[in-house]
């Protein structure tokens, strides 16, 4: 009965010893698991609520949407609730929540949800475009008109070469005329007859003056 006794105690403290073996590895490994990202999205808003994350640990969180940043980078402890307000669109969008857990890269997150579209701010039909009207020319205006230009008369022309006419003087009389005219023949024979009729009185005088003596 004794030998029986102590291999039922031997038997109990190894059950024991299991036991508190597999509390234990439990026990280690539920603050590692325990770690919960939780995330929503509505056509308006984003709600996170990140709970059970280590305490100790520097926690990080991120939103982004359509590559934008709707929250920057925040730090938190043990949790993060945040609710977000959408801007408003006519397409689905793109939402990234991206988690770093100070406590190891494996429970950190990572992941992207479209945000749907709002009932009645669907994207409108696109509306055609009119075909463009061409443009008539422009009208020239007087500076790009070609002008011609007129020829200035020169003042090296006849002005210079040919001298301009004398003006008739009033005392025309008394000058001496230098060119010959149509009454020198006549002035010629006046002069002939006066010479011969001087010369016949000056000998007449000289005739009676010697008769006289």
């Amino acid at each position: 009965m004794t030998a029986i006794k102590r291999s039922w105690r031997r038997s109990g403290a190894l059950v024991a010893v299991a036991t508190a073996g597999v509390f234990g590895v439990g026990l280690a490994a539920g603050p590692a698991q325990a770690h919960t990202p939780v995330w929503s999205l509505t056509c308006t808003e984003v709600q996170i609520d990140l709970t059970q994350y280590n305490a100790q640990a520097e926690n990080t969180v991120t939103v982004t949407v359509d590559g934008k940043e709707l929250l920057p980078t925040e730090t938190f402890k043990k949790e993060f609730h945040k609710k977000l307000e959408l801007p408003k669109h006519s397409s689905e969008l793109s939402v990234r929540l991206v988690v770093k857990a100070g406590d190891g890269e494996n429970f950190s997150r990572d992941e992207t949800k479209k945000a749907p579209v709002c009932e009645g701010e669907s994207t409108p039909p696109a509306t055609p475009t009119p075909p463009a009207t061409p443009t008539p020319p422009a009208t020239p205006t007087p500076s790009d008109t070609p002008t011609t230009a007129t020829p200035t008369p020169s003042t090296s022309t006849s002005s210079a070469e040919v001298p301009p006419p004398a003006e008739p003087s009033s005392n025309s009389g008394d000058l001496a005329e230098t060119g010959s005219s149509s009454s020198t023949p006549l002035i010629a024979g006046a002069a002939a007859a006066v010479m011969v009729a001087g010369g016949g009185i000056m000998w007449a005088a000289r005739k009676r003056r010697s008769a006289q003596h």
